[in-house]
């Protein structure tokens, strides 16, 4: 059983007393293909690093955070436009908007949302979305953006059945992870109303550990929660689940 964690952090700070071992745990568990979203230039060489120490298992994004769009932002896309033409990158990612922090910066978010789409398709890869806060501007950027080399993953989807099938009407995916073990979470309530197709694991690590490590710091081998939760979900075996979310990943990643 092939297991892939389409966005998880393993660069993260939160891991720097662990991280090998952590991997390692991961991989025992059957998660064999982790996919690592880009935040900054800061975590570059780290990513990099990673990637060296687990060439099998690692498959780096590049990209910039909309919560970390500032004044140096259009510095940090040209680090972007840079790093694609000398690594190897499979995904633009995580770009989009995130109005929990800052609106002030909103402007900017989509100007750098915006650019990143268009590298995206200049390079035929996919991307990958943060929204926190702003399905509407979201959805209104790629609305201006949408053709047939439109195509990724809307990351921690946390809508409702309605934005879902908006998003994939976009040629998203929908990363499900953590929250969709949360008693509060709500998107288990009409997850067996989408195709199974449209669906890719994630955990976001180490952010939004599932049920019953909410609130703890998660990992990639929690990954085995989500899968649990989606074979309940849709009534079918975890090898499933497994199997058709990897070949889905495999379809937006090319690999």
């Amino acid at each position: 059983m092939i297991i892939t964690d389409t966005h998880t952090h393993l660069y993260s700070e939160a891991f720097d007393d662990d991280r090998n071992s952590m991997i390692q745990r991961a991989i025992e568990g059957g998660v064999s293909r982790f996919f690592i979203p880009a935040i900054d230039s800061a975590y570059t060489d780290a990513m990099l690093q990673l990637k060296k120490d687990f060439p099998d298992n690692i498959f780096l994004m590049m990209g910039l955070h909309p919560t970390h769009v500032n004044e140096k932002y259009l510095e940090e896309l040209g680090h972007v436009d840079e790093m694609l033409l000398k690594e190897k990158f499979y995904a633009i990612g995580e770009i989009g908007i995130d109005l929990y922090w800052d609106k002030s910066t909103l402007e900017s978010q989509k100007k750098a949302f915006k650019h990143q789409i268009k590298l995206a398709k200049k390079h035929k890869l996919p991307i990958v979305i943060h929204c926190r806060d702003a399905f509407d501007e979201i959805f209104e950027v790629l609305e201006t953006e949408k053709s047939d080399d439109l195509f990724g993953i809307f990351h921690c989807f946390t809508g409702n059945l309605d934005q879902a099938k908006k998003a994939i009407s976009y040629n998203m995916k929908l990363g499900i992870g953590g929250v969709v073990t949360f008693k509060n979470g709500k998107i288990d309530q009409f997850l067996n109303q989408i195709d199974l197709g449209h669906i890719v694991l994630e955990t976001d690590s180490p952010y939004l550990a599932p049920a019953p490590y909410r609130g703890k710091r998660n990992e990639s081998v929690y990954i085995l929660k989500v899968l649990e939760k989606l074979s309940a979900i849709y009534n079918l075996p975890l090898e499933t689940i497994a199997e058709i979310t990897t070949e889905n990943s495999k379809e937006v990643f090319k690999i």
